[in-house]
């Protein structure tokens, strides 16, 4: 067995922010395991522009970004191991890993730190009647094999989903030479970003038709088309509004789902609504000394707020290696998601120990217009803010700050809600 100060699960960005991040707070023994055989994760695939307007105020690309931060973590030579795959973390922390150097082999670690990313939601839990031919893909794993690989996936294309991967391999497959006939969204609202619906389906007149999904997938050996439904509120098929397209290739963009197997294993608290653990203030889960940041905690739309949380979370963990202890709780308030708020990340504050301020991140249940974000204090409101729209692609924020809880020294419950006025 080998020891290490703080094991980082996950080369992508939010694992290289959080070492970058652990290094800077003095901590020296870190390790970081990747289970591909690079560093940076998703991004080495998302080789189209938008990244890094927030961390770097530039417009770079995916491969871009993450080059940024692994030469952070080269520089400041931290030690890293690809082909690594870890298979078991348990409550001591020890974390069990296998790749081809070192057989199988356990790592104690005094903090961990979870950044796995997210997977997604694959065809099977779809439930869409008809065969399985070839030409059906995730839409990341597309990407994938048209940006990394360098294979076509297709010509004639209908893209099942609007979110911000399948609006993004709209334009992909369309400068490719691919025609995307239409992009259905089972939902009322879209996904992705609005940015991304004007600048990928906008742009090169791709229809995107909302509260439709798939009811069936015709052709055995390749896909030879699919028919389109309307569904109503109920999100069921309404009998009469098919409509056929004949294609040879079906993308899905239905959801990205948190990868939080070993989370399970090691016995954190899980959220029902972000698949993520649940976390307080410092990003620490219910196991002590083991903390979550990323798309493992929550799916973000911008990559600059998961390095942003990254490094809150490798702040975090240093300063828990470095008291060789976890802190004592003081003053914990529970925050809470109400009227439209879906959920809020993080879960509770501890009012006596937090930082100077804290950044409460979540997202809306569904699209709304003209409403304020507002903050309660044991029923009573402290701030609200007008938003023009609200939707559920677009992540949201609020800013605590902890001089404003001065006044309640009895403080339980924050709750953060929409409202009319």
């Amino acid at each position: 067995m080998t020891a290490h100060d703080i094991v980082i699960i996950g080369g992508g960005p939010a694992g290289l922010a959080a070492a970058a991040a652990a290094r800077k707070a003095g901590i020296q023994d870190i390790l970081i395991l990747e289970r591909d055989s690079c560093l940076g994760g998703i991004l080495n695939q998302c080789i189209h522009n938008g990244f890094g307007l927030h961390t770097f105020k530039e417009e770079l690309t995916g491969p871009e970004y993450a080059a940024r931060y692994i030469r952070m973590v080269e520089e400041e030579q931290i030690p890293y191991k690809l082909n690594t795959m870890v298979i078991d973390i348990n409550k001591d922390k020890e974390v069990t890993v296998i790749n081809r150097e070192d057989g199988l082999n356990t790592i104690k670690a005094r903090a961990v730190i979870l950044a796995m990313g997210c997977r997604e939601r694959a065809r099977g839990a779809l439930n869409i009647p008809g065969y399985r031919p070839a030409g059906i893909y995730s839409a990341g794993t597309a990407q994938r094999l048209m940006n990394i690989e360098g294979y076509s996936v297709g010509k004639e294309v209908v893209i099942l989903g609007s979110g911000d991967i399948g609006l993004i391999m709209a334009r992909r497959m369309t400068l490719e030479g691919a025609k995307v006939k239409v992009v259905a969204e089972l939902m009322p609202y879209s996904g992705g970003l609005k940015r991304n619906i004007v600048q990928c389906l906008d742009d090169y007149g791709i229809p995107l038709k909302l509260s439709h999904t798939v009811v069936d997938i015709q052709g055995k050996e390749r896909v030879t088309g699919i028919t389109l439904a309307e569904v109503g509120p109920d999100r069921r098929p309404i009998p009469g509004t098919e409509e056929h397209y004949a294609c040879d290739t079906l993308l899905l963009s239905v959801g990205l789902l948190p990868e939080n197997e070993l989370s399970k294993g090691i016995g954190v608290s899980m959220s029902p609504i972000t698949s993520g653990p649940e976390v307080n203030d410092q990003l620490e889960t219910s196991a002590e000394g083991v903390f979550a940041c990323g798309n493992v905690l929550h799916v973000h739309d911008l990559v600059d707020y998961v390095s942003e949380e990254a490094t809150l979370a490798g702040t975090n963990a240093a300063a828990y290696v470095k008291a060789g202890r976890e802190r004592e709780a003081g003053h914990v308030a529970e925050l809470k998601a109400e009227n439209g708020v879906r959920y809020t990340v993080p879960q509770s504050i501890d009012i006596r120990n937090m930082q100077d301020k804290i950044t409460v991140r979540f997202r809306v249940a569904d699209v709304y217009k003209d409403r304020y974000i507002s903050v309660y204090y044991d029923g009573v409101r402290v701030s609200k803010r007008k938003k023009k729209v609200l939707a559920p692609g677009e992540m949201e924020q609020v800013v605590l700050k902890k001089d404003s809880f001065a006044d309640y020294p009895d403080l339980k419950n924050i709750v953060i809600c929409t409202e009319v006025e």
